[in-house]
């Protein structure tokens, strides 16, 4: 339809005069008829005026199965510089101390509002905007020490947690879990029970982002007892998600599978495949993919991720943001023999960009962006053939690493996993750098930072011991040393990943080089054969497929992988 100047006039007035719409059709004609085309037409300064009243965007929100199309234009209008995210939120506020007085029933229909306008922004990104939402909740539910306001503050509660672990203000999220914990402790004591696995899922997200994996692991247990018949789609596949990774960092490699397929075909067939809730999964699916060696796929899965994010929010977005940098990492880690890494400095420089854009410089999220874009670019260097040009990137990968390094260490600590990984990344520049003594301080930090937390067989150590080694055969003439420490993560990557883990070739040929330095030719030709054969064993166990061909119909029912699971751990949950 082409709407005249005269009946756009029209609908605003009408809008403006706040008539009250019950019918769910005029919703929609509202939007499709007059702010979409706004959007098309370019005209954002008006579109945004109208966004920017909580009483139109509160009736748009309503347009459930519009909601795309709403994401699209509120992320036009954010480009555009209308913060039309913070002024909803401080109108919500506002409301929410006017009414502070009010009887329950006005609060609780504010409270509804609050929760769909807080879970749209949550959903867009603006972690900020939706938590100062969530927060005036939350004061509506405190104002009555009544039971169902205690059942709104435990689903408070965690709406809030989840935008705190999407805006890495952890301490603030544990803080919040507590009080959540404190009104679920009301409820139990007056024969109530509220479903605690959203609430318990998200403390899980919260630990893995903190590195703390035997403790996320242990609540991602807690929360697939917790999943019921009845319970949100949404709910469940965020569950199964957070315990896949969980159990990816555990090595516990058939269960994280069998986990995150069910989540990526239940997002699939209750969301379709373009809703950011898909992508969401396959971010999931390509982390486990990564982990298990299957690179090729996993930078397949990440593309079809952020192509759906991308064509959902467009533009300046935290969550296309993220999905460029997974896919940077991965196209990085692909192509790594190669030595061709365009395309996965594009989408590191895509997240940088993107993330400075609309966040602070200090904030963490920029840690692992410029960690991946200074891995890149230190293998960009040493393969240059000018010595300035060299010189340059070093130092640009240099000053990212201590930038990451500086960000993780201020929000974790010195003993944590994160930070022995950017130690460890440090260890490998100065060995580029040619600086040696600097580069074995680096590796023994991460080495004993990761033992102390991971134990002595994790892949993270695996990858920090080959590191050293290869410091000591290549530039010091450490050739002893050099020898134990292949093997040691030879023997690693076997057990955890099987003979044909990518990450063999590497010690392998470093073993051969090594036994050339020291004239052991039968080694060197005993490595030659094993390095052959882990190249035929590649050729046949890692053939290209789709990723995703045995996850569009799920063999089990979601009942059948939450037992599968929780009899893995000698555990019994509720029916579903």
């Amino acid at each position: 339809y082409s709407l005249s100047s005269s009946n756009i006039k029209s609908i605003i007035i009408f809008i403006k005069n706040k008539i009250e719409i019950k019918n769910y059709i005029k919703i929609l004609i509202i939007f499709s008829l007059f702010l979409f085309q706004l959007y098309q037409q370019g005209r954002l300064c008006q579109l945004g005026s109208e966004f920017c009243e909580l009483e139109v965007f509160a009736k748009v929100l309503r347009a459930l199965d519009k909601r795309h199309l709403l994401h699209h234009c509120f992320q036009a209008l954010m480009d555009h510089g209308v913060k039309v995210a913070s002024v909803l939120a401080y109108s919500f506020s506002r409301r929410c101390s006017y009414i502070a007085e009010s009887d329950a029933a006005v609060k609780e229909k504010a409270i509804q509002v609050g929760f769909v306008l807080g879970g749209f922004l949550s959903d867009a990104g603006w972690y900020s905007d939706a938590e100062k939402v969530f927060l005036s909740c939350l004061q509506l539910c405190t104002l009555h020490d009544e039971m169902l306001h205690w059942f709104r503050a435990v689903e408070c509660c965690v709406r809030l947690l989840h935008v705190r672990n999407g805006n890495c203000k952890y301490h603030l999220g544990e803080e919040t879990f507590k009080l959540a914990q404190t009104y679920m402790d009301k409820l139990s004591k007056h024969g109530q029970q509220a479903n605690k696995a959203a609430l318990y899922g998200e403390l899980c997200a919260l630990l893995f982002a903190k590195s703390h994996y035997d403790e996320a692991y242990k609540w991602c247990i807690e929360a697939m007892k917790e999943i019921t018949a009845g319970l949100p789609v949404k709910v469940v596949v965020d569950v199964l998600r957070q315990a896949s990774k969980a159990c990816v960092v555990k090595r516990e490699f058939k269960k994280a599978e069998q986990l995150i397929k069910h989540a990526v075909y239940l997002a699939r067939d209750h969301f379709g495949s373009k809703h950011p809730k898909y992508s969401d999964t396959l971010l999931d699916y390509g982390f486990y993919l990564l982990n298990v060696d299957n690179i090729c796929q996993s930078v397949a899965i990440y593309q079809a991720a952020l192509d759906i994010r991308q064509s959902v929010f467009g533009g300046k977005n935290i969550h296309v943001a993220t999905a460029h940098e997974d896919l940077a990492y991965s196209s990085y880690v692909h192509q790594y023999s190669s030595g061709k890494f365009d395309n996965a400095l594009f989408h590191a420089e895509r997240a940088i960009g993107i993330i400075t854009h609309i966040l602070p410089e200090d904030h963490l999220l920029l840690a692992s962006s410029k960690r991946v874009k200074a891995l890149i670019l230190e293998e960009i260097a040493i393969d240059c053939h000018n010595k300035e040009t060299e010189q340059r990137l070093l130092q640009e990968a240099h000053d990212l690493h201590l930038s990451s390094l500086q960000l993780a260490k201020k929000a974790f600590g010195e003993f944590n996993v994160q930070t022995a990984k950017h130690y460890g990344n440090l260890g490998r520049l100065y060995q580029s750098m040619r600086k040696f003594k600097e580069a074995e301080e680096m590796h023994i930090k991460a080495i004993q930072i990761k033992e102390q937390l991971l134990g002595q067989e994790d892949y993270e150590v695996a990858l920090s011991v080959g590191h050293l080694a290869s410091l000591y055969n290549y530039d010091m003439n450490q050739y002893e040393n050099a020898e134990k420490l292949y093997l040691r993560s030879i023997a690693i990557g076997k057990k955890l990943f099987g003979e044909g883990y990518s990450g063999l070739e590497y010690d392998y040929r470093g073993l051969i080089k090594l036994y050339n330095s020291i004239g052991n030719y039968e080694k060197v030709f005993e490595y030659h054969n094993v390095l052959s054969n882990w190249n035929r064993l590649r050729d046949r166990q890692y053939s290209v497929t789709d990723a995703l061909e045995d996850v569009n119909t799920s063999p089990q029912s979601t009942e059948e992988v939450v037992q599968s699971f929780l009899i893995s751990q000698n555990v019994e949950g509720p029916s579903c």
